[in-house]
């Protein structure tokens, strides 16, 4: 299958079963899930793919359906967001668009007064139920990413090594489950570029096995913190956002900004389990890019701006922030300022509706007190983004239009490092075969 471009519109955030919903509505194959699903070594579950009706919209439903001992409040939403007490405060269990957040005890199972019990498992323990489930390399890679970055973001919470923490949500069989089919629908869809230009969060608390934690709960601030993940923070009480939700972001998500121009291939609706104001749908788009075509395009913005007294390290998060936000190119010149400090010259070419927001990166993230922004006309050649076959299968590849007629071939550094990685092949006789392919 030829590589796809995923653009996920977190309007009402996102969890683990919502994300897999819509990935299952976009044209991953329910049948490979299925059959995935039935080698994972751990018992208490099924699952079910519905459609159900939100706000009057049909939506893919993926459901994890446990059995009596592993029942828990999903859904009792006077439970988690209400005043009400429970028998089950300080034992209450959360599925993937719910709470699960970790706890530094000792791994037991113990059982409730009313029948239910709980698994405590390590990061270990959660890898070696994903080792055991048969699927792909790349999607048992993405499984074990997802979970590790919930570690880490748990570990730095609790202030404890990452092989000590011990989930309680997370570990519960149905978070796992949502874990693996993530991985295994995200590969199916052969995704290589994921935009995702913010996510929604609610506000408030919410209840989870050991009281009450605000929102959004620790371990999603801490991936938000670690991964750059933009959060919008809407006027409503609720937990939107999951770790696991987060967590999957986190660990393909490519892109901030979406392209300019792009087209709609095709759309999966993924449906939630609770019940908010605010419609719990996440859509998944399956977008192709494509040219440009107005008479700004020959019109470019240069900003400069002399720098002496910035590390660089900084500087480097600086050209990486730039380049999210739409810059088209930047780059760093060495020089001399007064006093004969050594200095870099700041360069980024950008559009004019850019710079307001190149501008403040630069601003926020420097020590520059100043920029000169000047403007130039430009010469393009005409190009097009095109699809091309080659012996591992479709492949995007940029096409160049000489004014001659003359045509050259660049294909997409993406496409070449997947290829590459799957097929442990050398990067520039990739390239060479598939601009032969172009001819």
């Amino acid at each position: 299958m030829e590589a796809q471009s995923l653009y996920l519109e977190c309007n009402s955030g996102i969890s683990g079963d919502m994300a897999v919903a819509a990935l299952l509505d976009a044209g991953a194959d329910a049948k490979v899930l299925e059959e995935v699903l039935k080698t994972i070594p751990a018992s208490g579950f099924t699952t079910a793919i519905t459609r159900v009706s939100k706000s009057g919209v049909d939506c893919c439903d993926f459901n994890v359906v446990l059995d009596a001992d592993h029942e828990n409040h999903d859904h009792d939403m006077e439970y988690l967001f209400g005043n009400a007490e429970s028998e089950h405060t300080e034992h209450g269990h959360h599925h993937d668009e719910h709470s699960e957040h970790s706890h530094n005890g000792q791994k037991h199972t113990h059982e409730h007064e009313h029948g239910h019990h709980h698994e405590h498992r390590t990061v270990s323990d959660i890898h070696t139920i994903i080792d055991g489930t048969q699927m792909t390399v790349r999607a048992r890679t993405i499984a074990k990413k997802i979970i590790s970055i919930i570690a880490e973001a748990e570990s730095k919470a609790h202030n404890i090594p990452v092989e000590q923490v011990h989930f309680h949500e997370v570990g519960a069989i149905d978070s796992i489950v949502d874990v693996i089919a993530l991985a295994v629908c995200f590969d199916n869809l052969n995704v290589n570029r994921v935009y995702v230009p913010r996510l929604c969060e609610g506000s408030g608390m919410i209840r989870c096995q050991h009281g009450l934690l605000p929102v959004p709960v620790p371990a999603v601030a801490n991936i938000a913190a670690r991964y750059g993940l933009s959060l919008e923070l809407i006027h409503e009480k609720g937990e939107f956002v999951t770790p696991t939700g987060a967590a999957f972001v986190a660990a393909v998500k490519t892109d901030d900004i979406l392209p300019q121009c792009f087209a709609i291939k095709k759309i999966g609706m993924g449906a939630g389990k609770r019940a908010y104001h605010r419609p719990s749908i996440l859509r998944a788009f399956l977008i192709e890019e494509q040219a440009v075509d107005n008479a700004d395009a020959n019109t470019v913005y240069k900003l400069e701006s002399n720098i002496d007294d910035s590390t660089g390290e900084q500087l480097g998060l600086v050209m990486e922030q730039l380049f999210s936000a739409g810059a088209f190119d930047v780059h760093y010149t060495p020089c001399f300022m007064k006093k004969n400090r050594p200095a870099w010259l700041l360069s980024v070419v950008c559009s004019k509706e850019n710079i307001t927001a190149l501008e403040s990166i630069i601003f926020r993230q420097t020590t520059t007190i100043g920029i000169r922004r000047m403007k130039y006309e430009r010469s393009i050649l005409q190009r097009e983004i095109i699809s091309v076959q080659t012996q591992w299968g479709e492949v995007k590849v940029k096409q160049a239009t000489l004014p001659d007629g003359e045509k050259r071939f660049y294909p997409e550094y993406e496409c070449i490092r997947t290829i590459c990685n799957e097929n442990n092949l050398n990067y520039q006789s990739v390239y060479n075969s598939i601009v032969d392919c172009c001819k």
